[in-house]
Parts: structure tokens; C-alpha cells; sequence
């Protein structure tokens, strides 16, 4: 296309939310007139669905539960006055305990107020809350936040270290929807062990954010722990940013969570409008399809040009491939659906792997995400680093450059363009995304609530342990040292040698009594004993 053409794309193409000042610019995705035809019968199947979502219909059949992660920010709109007033009564609790907290009404007993907060939470008990963080913390935040987000004991370790002369001022957020995530778990024992070795009752600093009656909610109150906040059944973890487990810790760092949920609330209802080029989300699904046939066969790269959303993409990385990526469809029939996503930020990705996008495998398209303001407030006093020229205008430049460069060369791409970064944007964005996924999955005629594939990941992790405690006992009960396969034999696993020896060398390697004899590059010649 040649300039003209391309300015009237645009045009034809641009949305506009004059209520959030948002831009949507998808006229750099190539698709024509003839797939958009195709494809508005099934949007209008999509749009019937998200309605019926939104009313309470079972939208998980797997699980038997309803998806109201939208009643979170609009309570009117839940099904049932039991769940309204749930919702309405946990938002109210989360800022009565944060502003006691803040206060110093609730404190800890070993100082006058808590200073730090440690989150202990994995996948979308961690993710949101992080992106969260990263984008809105004040920078004289009433209270500090650290995250431990796996079972790594170094990683954990790390985190509890720089936390040593301060943890008796430290609240601690345990968050599982179950109670029985063994990361989660692993991660309370550990900060509990820490608390006990500096001679601290956990308890008096402890808060569970979990589900009524759980596992985590029953240790919470034989123990006494200091507070426990509501999960719901119909709020999936990739999309509980806007409940307890992200408003909690964004509140007790200052940011303003109901600027948050009204920025979700105003983005949904722009997002309810039956009508392609009028709903934003609709217009992301729309690209999604085009760029991979329906199928996924393009990554989605996310470029936000802000420092504060360099987390986004991990944060969508969950969202849209633990609801994208299934093996089957709603008819049962396999379609290995799903999208990659993966994402840096501008201008550190100009010496990363633009080059790639630019001129390596054309598998991808990007979306960027542009902020309007350089730095809160304007920048009528920034430095001009060249006569007239600021290193915002730079940042801005280097984006529409890139955009410009990947265009040329057969590189489609979206731009998102928002005003500035602050709480009211960051809910929207939250919003624009999770009802993206949510047409995007009608489109493609897949459950985008469930994630058969997390759970078989789970199982699988717990027979590999299971698998090690018999090792040990079969090893116990030897006489002497015994060959990969022999232990494998004794140990009921004589189809998985290979599971048994990767079992014993971490064993080792942790000095876990296990001794390991013999060529280390021919594992079958090892033998194995107990030190």
C-alpha cells in the first residue's frame, strides 16, 4: 500500500474510547474485508455467549461453574444477591484491614507498624499482583512488597534474607485458592521456619487470602492467623487480579484499587457492544484469527514502550495461553489450539531481538503498547537531549520507527495507546485482555476457563515424588549398593530407570545421604547406595 492507502486504513480501522482516551490501531494487521464477512456470524455467537457468561450460565462445563470475574468490578451485574453482597462486603474488608494496618491499629507486636508485605503465591496468585506492583507502586509506598513465586529454595531464600532485620515488621500473604498448591505450601513453610528462627509467631503476622472451608482456610483459624480474605469458586486465578488477591496487596502498597476497578468496569462496558468495529476486544480477537488462520500459527509479541509495563507480557502470557492452549475443542474433536506470547519492552527490545522480527522467521506479530505521557505529571521541564528533542520523544520515535520497519517488511503489528500509566488505565487494559480471550475462544469453539494440561502437570510432579519416597525405601532395605535398574526394579518403577536415576542424582547433589558410584557418563553403570 502506498501512503494514501495506508492513512485510510488507518481510518478505517482506528478505535477510539473518548471516556479512557484509549487508541486501538489494528490497521497495520493484514486481513480483508472477505475473512471479516466470514467471521461476524461467529462474533455474533461470541457476543451471545459473553452475555450468557455474564448472567451466570456454566461457562466451565468441566468444573460446573460459573466465570464472574466481570461481576468483580460491577456487582450489579452478579447473578444472585448472595454474590453481590460477597463481592461488595470483601471489598469493604479489604480497605478497613488496610487502612488499620496503615494506621498501626493492627501492628505487629515487635514494632509499632508492619513496614514490608510478603506475598506467597504462584501462577495468577503472583503474576497479577507482580504486574501490579511493578506498574503502580508509589515511590513512597506505605509498605514494601516482595514476592515469592516458586518453590526454589534459593529463590526463596533470597527473598527472606533481605528481609532479615525486618521481618518482625513484615505482613505475610499466603494466597491459594485450595490451600493444597504445594508451591504455595512450600513457600508458608519456609517463611514460617524462617519467622520461628528468629523466635517471631507467624500467626500474628500471617493473612490468608483463600476459599471458604479450604485447606488453607482451616489452618488459618486453628492457628489464628491476623486475617483471611475471600476467593471465589467462579474466579479463575488468571483472571483474579481485581479480587482479594490482587486488591489486597495493591492496596496495602497505596495504589488506589478503586481507580483500578473503574477502569475495568468502563473497559467492560465497552466491551459488551455487539458490534465488531465498536468493541476494542472484539477488534484484538479479530486479529488474533487473522494473523494465525484461527489455529495459533503466529506468536503474539508484546512491546509495551513504558518501563512500568514490563510485566504485562508476562502477566498475559498466562492469561491468554493457559486459556488458549487446549488440545480439544468444545466437540470434543483435537485442535491443539493455543497462542505463544512473549515480550520485553521498547526500546530495550531495539537491541534484543528486533532484529529478528525485522528481518528473521516472519512467525509473529506484535502488539504495541504506547504511552502518551512521558512522565506523570507532562514534561514541560524535561531535558532536551538534542535541540527540541527529549528522551521521550526518543522513546516515541524509536516505537513508530519500529512499527514503520516491520510493516515494510511484511510484519504485521497492533498498537494499543493509552494516556498515561496509572491505576483507572491499568484496569482497563485488564479488562481489554481478559474479554479478548474470552471472544477469541467462542471464535475458535474452545473452553477458555479450565486448564486440563496445569493439572496433569500437577499429577505427574506428585508421582514423581511419591516415586522418590519408595527409591528411599528400597534402598533402606538393601543389603548393598544396587544398579540403576535394580533400584528401579525395587522400587515398582522397572519401566521408569530413567525417572529413578534423575531422582537419585538430585538427591546427591543435595547431599541428601544418597552415594553415587561409577561412569558418570553412562548412567546404567552407576550404582547407588545410601550413605
Amino acid at each position: 500500500m502506498d501512503a494514501k492507502q495506508l492513512w485510510e486504513r488507518y481510518q478505517d480501522w482506528l478505535y477510539f474510547h473518548s471516556g479512557l482516551n484509549l487508541y486501538l490501531d489494528i490497521s497495520r494487521m493484514r486481513f480483508g474485508r472477505d475473512l471479516v464477512d466470514a467471521l461476524l456470524p461467529k462474533f455474533d455467537q461470541a457476543f451471545k455467549a459473553m452475555d450468557e457468561l455474564e448472567k451466570g450460565a456454566i461457562a466451565n462445563p468441566d468444573e460446573e461453574r460459573m466465570v464472574g470475574h466481570y461481576w468483580l468490578r460491577d456487582p450489579q451485574l452478579a447473578p444472585n444477591p448472595d454474590i453481590r453482597r460477597e463481592i461488595l462486603d470483601g471489598l469493604e474488608q479489604i480497605e478497613t484491614f488496610v487502612g488499620q494496618v496503615h494506621s498501626g491499629e493492627i501492628k505487629p507486636p515487635d514494632a509499632p507498624k508492619f513496614t514490608d508485605v510478603l506475598s506467597v503465591g504462584i501462577g495468577g496468585s503472583a503474576l497479577g499482583p507482580q504486574f501490579v506492583a511493578e506498574a503502580l507502586a508509589p515511590q513512597q509506598a506505605p509498605m514494601q512488597i516482595h514476592f515469592i513465586d516458586n518453590t526454589d529454595p534459593a529463590g526463596i531464600g533470597r527473598i527472606l534474607n533481605s528481609l532479615s532485620d525486618r521481618l518482625n515488621s513484615t505482613l505475610v500473604l499466603i494466597t491459594s485458592k485450595s490451600g493444597g498448591t504445594p508451591e504455595t505450601r512450600n513457600g508458608m513453610l519456609e517463611v514460617k521456619h524462617a519467622f520461628e528462627q528468629k523466635g517471631l509467631n507467624f500467626a500474628q503476622h500471617a493473612v490468608a487470602i483463600t476459599m471458604t472451608g479450604s485447606k488453607m482456610s482451616q489452618l488459618a483459624k486453628t492457628e489464628q492467623w491476623l486475617a483471611e480474605f475471600p476467593m471465589f469458586d467462579w474466579v479463575g486465578g488468571r483472571t483474579s487480579e481485581l479480587s482479594a488477591v490482587g486488591l489486597l496487596p495493591a492496596a496495602l502498597q497505596g495504589i488506589d484499587i478503586r481507580g483500578m476497578l473503574a477502569g475495568a468496569k468502563e473497559m467492560d462496558a465497552a466491551t459488551r457492544i455487539s458490534s465488531l468495529q465498536q468493541n476494542p476486544a472484539a477488534l484484538l480477537a479479530l486479529c488474533w484469527y487473522a494473523s494465525g488462520n484461527g489455529s495459533g500459527e503466529k506468536d503474539m509479541v508484546i512491546l509495551p514502550y513504558k518501563d512500568s509495563l514490563l510485566l504485562f507480557s508476562r502477566y498475559l502470557q498466562q492469561l491468554i495461553m493457559e486459556s488458549l492452549g487446549k488440545e480439544m475443542d468444545l466437540d470434543g474433536n483435537t485442535v491443539n489450539q493455543g497462542i505463544a506470547v512473549y515480550g520485553n519492552k521498547g526500546s530495550t527490545d531495539q537491541h534484543a531481538y528486533v532484529q529478528q522480527l525485522r528481518e528473521g522467521v516472519p512467525n509473529f506479530f506484535a502488539t504495541f503498547i504506547e504511552v502518551l505521557e512521558d512522565k506523570p505529571g507532562g514534561a514541560g521541564d524535561a531535558l532536551e537531549v538534542e535541540p527540541g528533542v527529549t528522551s521521550g520523544d526518543y522513546l516515541s520515535g524509536l516505537l513508530q520507527g519500529t512499527r514503520k520497519a516491520l510493516y515494510e517488511n511484511h510484519r504485521d503489528s497492533i498498537t494499543i495507546t493509552i494516556p498515561r500509566v496509572n491505576p483507572r488505565m491499568v484496569g482497563a487494559l485488564i479488562a481489554l485482555y481478559e474479554r479478548a480471550v474470552g471472544l477469541y475462544a467462542s471464535l475458535v469453539n474452545i473452553n477458555a476457563y479450565h486448564q486440563p494440561g496445569v493439572e496433569a502437570g500437577k499429577k505427574a510432579a506428585a508421582s514423581v515424588l511419591s516415586l522418590q519416597q519408595q527409591i528411599v525405601q528400597a534402598l533402606k532395605a538393601a543389603s548393598q549398593p544396587l544398579s540403576v535398574s535394580e533400584l528401579a526394579q525395587q522400587a515398582q518403577a522397572p519401566n521408569d530407570v530413567e525417572s529413578v536415576y534423575l531422582i537419585v542424582r538430585h538427591l546427591e547433589a543435595n547431599q541428601r545421604g544418597i552415594k553415587l558410584e561409577g561412569d558418570r557418563a553412562k548412567p546404567a553403570s552407576l550404582k547407588v547406595s545410601l550413605q
